[in-house]
Parts: C-alpha cells; sequence; structure tokens
C-alpha cells in the first residue's frame, strides 16, 4: 500500500507554470505506476499523464502535450507534474494516483491522493 500527498498548486495568471509534487509513503514506490488526473465541479476526473514505474514511458493528454511534463525520482519517493504555458482552462483539482505495476496505464488506477487546486487567472 501505498499514501499519496499532493502539493505545489496555486494561484497562477496564464502562461504562468507550476510544479506539482506528489510524495509517496509506504512500499516500493518504484514497483507503482503513478499518473496525474485533474477534475473541475461537475465533471468527470480526466487522466492527465501518466509514467511507468522506473520512468521510462510516459504519456500525455491532448490538452497536455507539449506543456506539461510528468517525471519521478524513485530516490526520494517524489513525482512531479511540470505545467508550463497555463491556461484558465487548465484551472482543477489535480491529483496523484499509483498503482502496483510496472507499466505506464492511463486508467483504473487504486491508490489516490487528496488533490491540490490550481487556479489559472486570465
Amino acid at each position: 500500500q501505498v499514501q499519496l500527498v499532493e502539493s505545489g498548486g496555486g494561484l497562477v495568471q496564464a502562461g504562468g507554470s507550476l510544479r506539482l509534487s506528489c510524495a509517496a509513503s509506504g512500499r516500493a514506490f518504484s514497483a507503482y505506476a503513478m499518473g496525474w488526473f485533474r477534475q473541475v465541479p461537475g465533471k468527470e476526473r480526466e487522466f492527465v499523464a501518466g509514467i511507468s514505474a522506473e520512468g521510462y514511458t510516459t504519456a500525455y493528454a491532448d490538452s497536455a502535450k507539449g506543456r506539461f511534463t510528468i517525471s519521478r525520482d524513485n530516490a526520494k519517493n517524489t513525482g512531479y507534474l511540470q505545467m508550463n504555458r497555463l491556461k484558465p482552462e487548465d484551472t482543477a483539482v489535480y491529483y496523484c494516483a499509483a498503482l502496483p505495476t510496472s507499466v505506464l496505464v492511463t486508467s483504473d488506477y487504486q491508490y489516490w491522493g487528496q488533490g491540490t487546486q490550481v487556479t489559472v487567472s486570465s
């Protein structure tokens, strides 16, 4: 089992950047695939980016391609989402998630953090 805690959210102007962190505790973070999702009120949670357990493969939603970068440092038990050129439509609660598998996955994650709010002003 792994526990996840996000940080790094906040208020930023359009065009700005934020880096979200996901600190993992528990067992063998390096054995878990990790993903970032986001949700706005009244809408379903949507996939943003995913990374395999060892960090060799990544995937992005079309909305994130070219602007967001997912990464991880297994030695620090931490995952990251670097978000650049932010837009008002990126405003959402961002969640990190983990699944005990080595391969990259884009859905059906088992463990979730509590979320961090990202607000992008126009």
